[in-house]
């Protein structure tokens, strides 16, 4: 089985996961294809369990002669709650020729170029589409895959030279809880990479610092015909408090190192009414100064309207890799040289979200990201090179190869 096959065999599995939830995984959707990648580990004579929370780990050891450093590599199952991940239908484009894609004919959905420009790189390339009403689930299925088909070359290929790697597949990424019960202690490798990326050659080592706003503003409800210097609006207070934030970081109108207060979620009615924002910034001091920009505005209104008008909290979600990877550059030489060695030109930016590999690397698990060949993650218009999972399979070669000479 290739990784196209692979691939194309994952996605069959609904894995989409949920927010809010208190269960983990937070669907049991996703326990069927982390067992079934179990099986295929130990279908392989890898050494692999899973746990109570659904996390998959496998082991192959060392042939080196030497003692060599333990390396991980890390994918997770889980598609996102954002579109159905349900009932996939997967088609190949043949030798892409640039133009538009139809991508379902009956409901006039295309993938156009001139929309997602990323396309005219991909011309001459086979390609994995959608129908149109699903996600396609190359994040981060095709990470998945690509680990399973080197895992598979590791075995059938006795003389390639490697020291001890740790596979490790995982849930609920895509909900902010991928490393909620990780184990690093029990993986315990040296260092790890997660294949979450997008364009093969990328190698991510920045990320967003993150944190959640919920605001919760509280109103007065009386009747309308009576409500004169008595009713206060909740849903009036939330533009208010929405228009107190600088305008000019909007996620809309931001890019590259340019952080953003985005507001996802509005609820209520006039009697109270909940926001909830991300705030995210590369810059540790502007992202502190951004969630200090939220508790101005709830003082600033609880002192115009009355106490607890507006109630606020902010919970930090993962910081910026960097602060802990600018210490082991070592890690990210290596996945550089590897990429080369491909013939590649390394594709260094920052992420504009976050993985699994910040929250792992601020555990202690040094954990850079790597791309795997899918694009426009999260809707009906994602797609796949066939050519990069291939090349992105010869990258991880290239990288454990390299880490079993350190």
């Amino acid at each position: 089985m290739n990784v196209l096959e692979r691939f194309l065999n994952y996605i069959k599995f609904d894995t989409q996961s949920k927010s809010d939830v208190e269960e983990y995984p937070s669907t049991k959707k996703q326990l069927v294809l982390l067992n079934f990648l179990l099986e295929e580990l130990k279908k392989l004579n890898i050494d692999a369990s899973i746990d109570e929370y659904g996390y998959v780990i496998g082991r192959i050891k060392s042939n080196h002669k030497k003692t060599t450093k333990t390396v991980a590599l890390i994918a997770h199952v889980d598609t996102s709650p954002d579109a159905s991940g349900k009932d996939v239908e997967a088609k190949i484009i043949k030798n892409y020729d640039g133009g538009i894609i139809v991508l379902n004919n009956q409901k006039n959905i295309i993938l156009d170029p001139k929309t997602f420009p990323n396309l005219k790189d991909k011309i001459g390339d086979d390609l994995v589409v959608t129908d149109g009403t699903t996600l396609l689930g190359a994040d981060d299925k095709l990470g998945v895959a690509e680990i399973m088909d080197f895992a598979e070359f590791v075995v059938n290929n006795p003389n390639y030279e490697h020291g001890d790697i740790v596979i490790v597949f995982t849930p609920d990424e895509e909900v902010g809880n991928g490393t909620k019960f990780f184990d690093v202690k029990k993986v315990n490798a040296d260092f790890g990479y997660t294949l979450d990326g997008s364009k093969v050659g990328e190698i991510a080592y920045e990320n967003f610092n993150a944190a959640t706003a919920r605001v919760t503003l509280n109103g007065k409800s009386v009747h309308p015909g009576s409500a004169k210097n008595k009713m206060l609006s909740s849903i009036d207070l939330s533009y208010e408090f929405n228009n107190l934030l600088p305008k000019f970081m909007r996620a809309e109108i931001t890019e590259n190192y340019e952080g953003f207060n985005h507001l996802i979620s509005v609820n209520g009615a006039v009697e109270k009414t909940e926001m909830i924002y991300i705030i995210r910034n590369h810059d540790k001091t502007i992202f502190e100064k951004q969630k200090q920009d939220f508790i101005m505005n709830c003082d600033y209104l609880n002192k115009k309207y009355g106490a607890n008008t507006v109630e606020l909290n902010i919970a930090d979600s993962y910081y910026n890799m960097r602060e802990v990877l600018d210490d082991y550059p070592e890690i990210i030489n290596i996945a550089i040289k590897a990429i080369k060695e491909n013939h590649l030109d390394p594709i260094i930016e920052p992420i504009r979200g976050g993985t699994d590999g910040a929250r792992l690397t601020f555990m202690g698990l040094p954990c850079p990201n790597l791309g795997t060949g899918g694009y426009n993650f999260h809707g009906p218009f994602e797609y796949a090179s066939i050519k990069e999972m291939s090349i992105a399979v010869e990258v991880i070669k290239s990288i454990v190869s390299e880490v079993a000479t350190i």
